[in-house]
Parts: C-alpha cells; structure tokens; sequence
C-alpha cells in the first residue's frame, strides 16, 4: 500500500510572526475604547498595544455645534477615534448656562474614572474642527455678535498620553468663611509632595493652571515661583469657571461647606518607575507681549486701598523718577494721553509695577524676588490715581503700558521664528547624536495656547494670528487653545534667546494683552546595543 505523500509543514516561527503582524494592523486602526478591550485578551495582545502606544500621544478636537450633546460627542468620538490611553483631559467650553457638572461627569464615564480632567469655560477657544478639521479662533464675544446668542455653544476637548510622566489634578482650596485666606502654602506643598513622591524631585516638569474668576492669583504665583525649579514651566487661566476630578478620590471633595477650590493645577511629574526604554518628554514654553511701555517711570509716594480682597482698587500718588515733585492722578493721565495722541483707537492702560517683596512657604527660609505685576487704570482726578487690584506698596517704581496690536503681531512673529529654531536645532543635535545614517528622532507631541480675550481677531485684524506659531510650523500637531481674562505664563526662557540678565531676574507670571504657548516634545530613548 503506497504512502500518501507527506505535505510540507509550514514554519510555525513564520505563521506566529505573521498572525502578530496582522493583529497589529488590526488592532493599530480600532477606536481607543474597542483596543483598551484588545489589550485585556492576551498577553501577546498586551505587548503589540504596548508597542503600538509606545510614543507619547495627544489627541484634541473643535466642535461648534449648537446642540450641546452633539458638539461634546462629535470631540469624544474624534479624540477617541484611533488608539489612545488618556492619562489627562481638558475641556474648554463657551456658551451661556453651561452644566459644568453634567459635563465633568459625561468625559469622566467615557474616558474612566481615574482619568484627571479639568472643564473650565472660556472666553474663546481655538483649534481643528471634529468634522471638517478646518483650523478656527473663536471668541465667545464674536459669536455673539454674529446673532448666535440663542445657541451659542463651543468645545476643545484635548487627552493626552505621557509614558514617562504622572499626571494629577491638585486643587488650591479656600474656607468660605469671608475673610479667610486660601491656603497657598498648603497648595504648594501639596504640588511639591506629589511630584516628590512620583518623581524624587520636588518640582514637576509643568503645571498647567485654572483660576477661580474670584479668587486673586498673585500670591499663588509668587510663591509657586519661589518655590519651584526653574525649568518648572507653568501657563494657564487666571480667572475661569471650572470643575475638576483627580486620580485620588479624596482630592474630590470640593462640594463641601468648608472649602471651595480657588485654583486648581493639573501637575506633570517625572516617574521615577518608567519602563526601561521609554523616552524623555520636555515642556517648552514662550511668550507673545501685547503692550508696549510708554513714559517715564515713577515712584509710588502715598499708597491707599480700598474695597474688598476680591475686589480691591490702589489710590496712589506718585512722582516721576529723578523729580522731587508729586503728581496727582489726573495730571499723570494727562502726560500719558499726551504721548499716545497718534495711537489709532482707545488701547488699555495699564501700570507694571516693579515689586521686591520676601517669600517663602511655610516654615521655609524666605527669599527676595522682584516681581512686574501688572494693574489695569482705572482713572484718576485730582488727588490720586486709581489702579485695578491690591499689593502696590509706598515706594514701589511702575510703569505705564498699553495695548498695542503692532508690538503684539511682531512678538508674536517672533515666537514663530524661535519654534522654527527649535526644530532645525532639534534636527541637527539629533543627526551628530545619532548618526548621519540614524533618523533624526526628537518630535514635537502637541500642545496648549492661552490667549488674552483682548486679542485675536478684532484686535489683529486678520484672523489665526494667536495660532500662527503652530499652525507654521507645526500644522499637523494637536493644539488647543482659550481665550482667557488673564493668562498665566512663567517659565519663558527657554524659548525666548533674546532675553537679558535684567529679564531674566524680573519674574512675571501673570499677563496682559499676552499670548503663552507650552509645547511637549519627545525624544525616544537611544537602542540598546
């Protein structure tokens, strides 16, 4: 009896490898929610979805859809449209009568109860549309304008993954009792504490900031500056409206009647535990001035406050710098006004005083800093000028600046041409790194613009100016953006070149008229030979 020929056996080796090549290609184009499942099937799965989100990851999303529920599905189903694990998010909303609650509690379901989120409303929001991906800055104002009251409603939804990095949310509280302080050190020491205990490091990589819209920031960024390691980026929101849920339950209890939460950080620490082989993630950061300084500098003479902590205005008096001669408030406005005659419109006016105050946190040896704090002028007559805001002090030296459009576009294209430096010194320190024959690896992830509401298109002209750093050179990156009453910005340097020793020992956090960019970028750890 013949034997039947034998069919040749397949190299096992081969198959396996060409199964994990197919589920790879499979499993790389699924939706975030259907490929956290495929991680959960196997061991093997386990580790090609490892491979596949082994590169940090942002994903964000622009709806401006006036049905609410649509609009905040619209950007859950793009940022969720391709593999992502959300290890942070930000929502940033405009619209009237807008359920905060409802909203926090909706992305927390889709994008898992431990994830850190902040909701905050804005006074614009800029970004790519879910649908069309057409790139837009929209302010809450212009919306209006155009008879959209009714339905007006708009959403820039971002997540991102940061192998390499932990993230939480970590909220500033303050007693509703009238008259109590926030408690800043506490804030602080918290922020440090966490980043300690994820990192070793006291000072995280950046934090990015919301402020209460009645709470006064100064303090806390005094002391976060004095606090904090230099290359502690920090930008954000100064006055919002915002809900929060962090990582750890008990840091979610702001619905009591003790405590409210004032600010709330979202902090990046560095972890201490990445795997082996994960790359490094770097926050940079720059600043797009919109005022310009204008006549001389004076010295404050006689100093009054008046109103309440949130609402407080400065009385002063004050004389020119090198002059014995004390001047009252109307015959101060009067010089000024008389210098901005050939300025085009009505610009705002502000003073940057120049303020060298002791900080410290807690039981901590304190420090001198000098600080530029910027308070909007309200008037004067004639007896005193009248300043937005508290802390002037006799003897303080300030400034007048105003807001102008033509120091604004020219700084801004000044950002522009610091990111394209960037990116050729990113290129050739990569290519000596590497190797002329090695890719040139470093990359930017995404990142966040915080713009003043006084800014953008009525104030340029033109439309897309605040964006135009990324969108030149960096157009198919994830960024979003808000408009916001004040926005938060420190840690500047590393992107601005031009700046003297004399800038650089002046610390302004807190802006006017300014546009503050953070951008993350990732270099992947070097092979191992």
């Amino acid at each position: 009896m013949e034997e039947k020929p034998k069919e040749p056996k397949m190299p096992m080796t081969s198959f396996a490898s060409i199964n994990e090549d197919l589920v790879q290609n499979i499993v790389k184009r699924l939706p975030a929610s259907s490929f956290a499942s495929a991680a959960c099937v196997s061991k093997s799965w386990n580790q090609i979805c490892n491979q596949i989100l082994s590169k940090p990851k942002f994903a964000s999303a622009f709806s401006l859809n006036p049905n609410e529920k649509v609009a905040f599905e619209e950007v859950v189903n793009k940022v969720l449209s391709a593999p992502i694990r959300p290890h942070f998010a930000i929502a940033n909303i405009i619209g009237s009568g807008v359920d905060l609650r409802e909203k926090l509690d909706f992305l927390a379901t889709k994008l898992g109860s431990q994830t850190p989120i902040i909701v905050s409303c804005a006074s614009g929001i800029m970004g790519r549309d879910a649908v069309t991906g057409e790139h837009r800055e929209v302010m809450l104002e212009e919306y209006w304008a155009d008879g959209e009251s009714n339905s007006c409603f708009g959403i820039i939804l971002t997540v991102g993954f940061l192998p390499g990095l932990k993230v939480d949310v970590i909220p500033l509280l303050q007693p509703r009792k009238v008259h109590r302080p926030a408690l800043v050190d506490c804030f602080v020491t918290n922020i440090r504490d966490y980043a300690a205990s994820v990192s070793g490091w006291a000072s995280p990589v950046g934090i990015i900031l919301f402020g209460d819209e009645g709470a006064d920031q100064k303090p806390v960024m005094e002391k976060l500056d004095h606090a904090m390691s230099r290359d502690t980026v920090i930008v954000g929101d100064e006055r919002a409206q915002f809900l929060y849920r962090s990582g750890i339950e008990s840091r979610n209890d702001y619905g009591s009647s003790e405590y409210f939460p004032a600010a709330v950080a979202l902090v990046f620490a560095r972890d201490r535990d990445k795997p082996c082989g994960t790359g490094e993630i770097q926050f940079h950061a720059a600043l797009s001035s919109g005022v310009s300084a204008i006549g001389p500098r004076y010295k404050a003479v006689s100093v009054r406050n008046i109103g309440s902590e949130t609402g407080r205005t400065t009385l002063l008096t004050a004389r020119r710098e090198g002059e014995q001669e004390i001047q009252d408030g109307q015959r101060i406005l009067d010089d000024i006004n008389n210098e901005l005659v050939n300025q085009i419109g009505r610009p705002d006016l502000y003073i940057g005083v120049t303020e060298q105050r002791k900080c410290l946190v807690g039981s901590e040896k304190s420090r001198v800093m000098t600080f530029l704090v910027f308070h909007g002028v309200m008037g004067g007559d004639q007896e005193y000028l009248f300043a937005d805001g508290g802390g002037i002090r006799t003897g303080d030296y300030f400034q007048f600046y105003y807001s102008d459009p033509t120091t604004a576009l020219s700084s801004c294209n000044e950002v522009s041409k610091n990111f394209r430096k960037l990116k050729l010194d990113w290129s050739s320190r990569n290519c000596l790194q590497a190797g002329v024959s090695d890719v040139c690896s470093k990359e930017l992830v995404g990142g966040f613009v915080f713009s003043c509401c006084g800014r953008g298109e009525s104030f340029f002209e033109r439309c897309n100016v605040d964006s135009s750093p990324f969108l030149d050179n960096f157009p198919g990156v994830p960024m979003a953006g808000v408009f916001c009453r004040g926005e938060i910005g420190r840690g500047f340097s590393v992107l601005n070149a031009d700046e003297g020793p004399q800038e650089r020992t002046l610390h302004c956090c807190l802006h006017v008229y300014s546009t503050a960019y953070l951008l993350v970028s990732y270099t992947p750890a070097p092979p191992e030979h």
